[in-house]
């Protein structure tokens, strides 16, 4: 007797994440795996271990309660190097492929201008290219999305700024992810690829990293409430900002994944506010007065700055559907709590008799 025939399961979806490990990384990985992708993320070969913010998101494929729940595994390789990636592209086989990987930090590029533009700018091109080779191979259609940054908008004087807004980069940073999205743009448009940009405004959270100003400020004003630290040293505290909550932002970037046809979207709350102000909302949730403690350091200035940024997604909500959830004073309450936590467990090794480690050194 012929054993039944028993249909096979529907293959899951498979993305590839460049810079899965850094907050935006994460994010979209833990939203992807919720909707039953299979995630594959690029990790640089390191002596230390930088999986931190995503640790949780590991799951045993024999563990119970395993089943129907999307898997995770991590590769290494590094996104300036086009062999790895090309291989890996092809041994992985990915239905999207996200590219978040780059030199982020504004500041540092100014200290580091080759490094970021091979990392932010070749890297992306390395990756396109990539992407593009196994479509050609294998006749299968990937679907590509470039983390472009609202930097790239720099000293123009529209306001607020739109896809339509020129570009005028101020950082060797910007002027990485201008290069980035523009060969994204041009293998759209001479190769046919599926590649949209996401032109993301600032977006923060918990996981943000300790040199970034919105953590920095949150880090230092909760070791600040319990005795742990002195002052808060800051460069530019006129500089506006539109910041947002990066779980919402990866939300925008896998919708434009699931659009026809693929093209470029602003990212953004639509309400700005002054590094001063933000600082001033975080120390009065600790019920402080942020003048009291705050210094000016012109180490953290930016040797040509960006004053203004704030961004009009009104297009993105018309044709994805997008819209932010969380407001800005949400974000704050969520990264004072959190760090306010790590702070306290600070304190509590400090008395034990164990020296805190000051927080890294930061970015404005």
């Amino acid at each position: 007797m012929t054993a039944p025939a028993y249909p096979t399961p529907p293959r899951p979806k498979v993305a590839l994440i460049t810079g899965i490990t850094g907050q935006d990384g994460s994010y979209l990985a833990e939203f992807l795996l919720a909707k039953g992708y299979e995630v594959h993320g690029i990790v640089r070969r390191a002596s230390l271990f930088n999986t931190a913010r995503i640790d949780h998101l590991y799951t045993d494929p024999h563990a119970s309660g395993s089943a129907g729940r999307g898997r995770m595994t991590l590769h290494h390789g590094d996104i300036t190097d086009a062999n790895i990636l090309e291989r890996l592209v092809r041994s992985i086989g990915p239905d999207e492929v996200y590219n978040l990987a780059a030199q982020s930090h504004v500041r540092v590029s100014f200290e580091m201008p080759i490094h970021t533009m091979e990392s932010a700018g070749g890297g992306a091109l390395k990756l396109l290219e990539a992407v593009r080779d196994y479509q050609q191979v294998s006749g299968r259609a990937v679907r590509f999305y470039q983390a472009s940054s609202s930097e790239m908008f720099g000293a123009v004087a529209e306001t607020p700024q739109r896809e339509t807004t020129p570009f005028r980069p101020r950082s060797p940073y910007a002027i990485a992810k201008l290069a980035a999205h523009f060969a994204t743009v041009n293998y759209r448009e001479a190769y046919g690829l599926h590649a949209s940009c996401g032109i993301l405004f600032n977006h923060e959270s918990p996981r943000r990293g300790e040199t970034f100003v919105t953590r920095k400020i949150t880090r230092a004003a909760t070791r600040i409430s319990l005795g742990l630290q002195d002052a808060l040293y800051l460069g530019n505290l006129d500089a506006e900002r539109d910041w947002g909550f990066a779980g919402d932002y990866v939300r925008a970037m896998w919708l434009m994944l699931q659009q026809d046809t693929p093209d470029d979207y602003v990212i953004a709350t639509g309400t700005s506010m002054t590094v001063r102000e933000f600082s001033e909302r975080v120390f009065a949730r600790l019920g402080l007065r942020a003048a009291d403690f705050i210094r000016i350091d012109p180490r953290y200035l930016r040797p040509a700055e960006v004053e203004r940024l704030c961004g009009d997604a009104s297009r993105a909500r018309r044709v994805l559907g997008w819209v932010p959830t969380t407001t800005i004073d949400d974000l704050i309450a969520m990264m004072v709590d959190s760090d306010l936590d790590l702070a306290r467990r600070e304190r509590t090794l400090r008395d034990a008799g164990h020296e805190p480690q000051p927080p890294a050194a930061h970015e404005r």
